[in-house]
């Protein structure tokens, strides 16, 4: 295999781990309690995906680039304040130029220093990479914890409201109106969906459904394998 091809295999690696494989909430069960909590909306899951979006790649970044004076010992808290320093930046930031957001995302903004797929990635593979991996680790962790937020509150608003990214102008910004969309007229809503069960319900399937893909896709890959075998013989 040619260095190019080795290069352009590592990156699809990253990519895939952190919006399929290695997903944060599909793979690894982490993040749920914003993840159930925010997502009453598809407007809220894309508001806190792009604030853990930016707090993992500065994160991964700054991780990778202090590297190498950043002792063993100390690692873990030194690794925990940087994540803070980047939370409250992002906080301050959405509170300036997103308040109607951050009113309604509130507590969960600042509880991204604790998500542990930040931190978890910050000492599995930005301390041991180089910058730039680093940085696109962090993109690709923060992209696949965005479309799950967003999947899973677009089920829950579609189902409890009959409605798709509601308030995304108020929420996010006028250029970002084309977002709301009104699938039922006149629909006057699936409560369940809304309140904490749906969110429950609704990752559920979610859950099974990544399983089940999965299952077909390791089937199909298989078959594929023991016929390129029987073709060999």
């Amino acid at each position: 295999m040619s260095t190019v091809e080795k290069t352009t295999t590592h990156w699809s690696r990253i990519a895939r781990d952190g919006v399929w494989d290695n997903n944060v909430v599909m793979a690894q069960s982490l993040a749920l309690c914003p993840l159930l909590a925010v997502t009453g909306t598809a407007t809220n899951g894309l508001g806190l995906g792009l604030a853990s979006i930016v707090v993992m790649v500065a994160s991964g970044l700054l991780v990778s680039l202090l590297r190498g004076i950043i002792t063993p010992q100390v690692r873990i808290p030194v690794f925990v304040l940087i994540i803070a320093t980047l939370v409250t930046l992002v906080d301050l930031g959405m509170n300036a130029w997103m308040h109607d957001l951050h009113k309604v995302l509130g507590l969960f903004i600042p509880l991204i220093v604790t998500n542990c797929a930040i931190l978890g990635r910050a000492e599995s593979f930005a301390s041991r990479q180089a910058p730039l991996p680093a940085a696109f680790d962090g993109l690709m962790m923060g992209v696949g914890f965005t479309l799950v937020l967003v999947a899973l509150g677009a089920v829950r608003e579609a189902l409890g409201a009959g409605t798709l990214f509601a308030n995304a102008s108020l929420l996010l910004g006028e250029s970002l109106g084309w977002l709301e969309v009104t699938l039922i007229p006149d629909y006057r809503g699936f409560l369940l969906m809304i309140l904490p069960p749906g969110g429950f319900i609704a990752m559920g399937v979610l859950l099974a459904g990544k399983r089940l893909l999965d299952r077909r896709l390791a089937a199909r890959q298989a078959a594929k394998a023991a016929t390129g075998l029987a073709a060999g013989v």
